[in-house]
């Protein structure tokens, strides 16, 4: 048996993005924002764990990456949608970048992956001194 992993978030963005960007999509220049924002809703998932933060995306959900703790080495969040969800950017230690677009709460979230980090690794950019 498999040590167990507790799930602090699992879901998909949130539906603000996905309402915001239809109403955008009534003028011919945000059709390209309606039609990204309607395939997150469909298939992007998160999963935030004590773990990892794990990602599903891709054409109807197949691509998946899960990043562990230790290899993130910054973190960028942006607010969107009047500060309701929010982007972030989580730089790993080979240079690579996942990103995490229009998630929910995503400040609590950001604190919670922030928390893991820092207890993981020592060289973690933002760690408090």
């Amino acid at each position: 048996m498999g040590i167990r992993e507790e799930v602090y978030f699992e879901g998909g963005p949130h539906i603000g993005d996905l309402i915001t960007n239809i109403l955008i999509g009534l003028t011919v220049v945000g059709l390209p924002l309606t039609v990204g924002a309607i395939v997150r809703a469909l298939w992007l998932r998160y999963r935030i764990s004590d773990r990892r933060v794990s990602v599903t995306g891709g054409w109807r959900g197949r691509d998946r990456t899960d990043v562990i703790y230790s290899e993130i080495v910054k973190i960028v969040k942006v607010p969107r949608g009047i500060g309701a969800w929010g982007d972030m950017v989580l730089t790993l230690r080979d240079g690579s970048r996942l990103e995490i677009r229009a998630i929910p709460k995503f400040r609590e979230i950001y604190d919670y992956i922030e928390e893991r980090v820092i207890a993981k690794n020592p060289n973690y950019a933002g760690a408090k001194k």
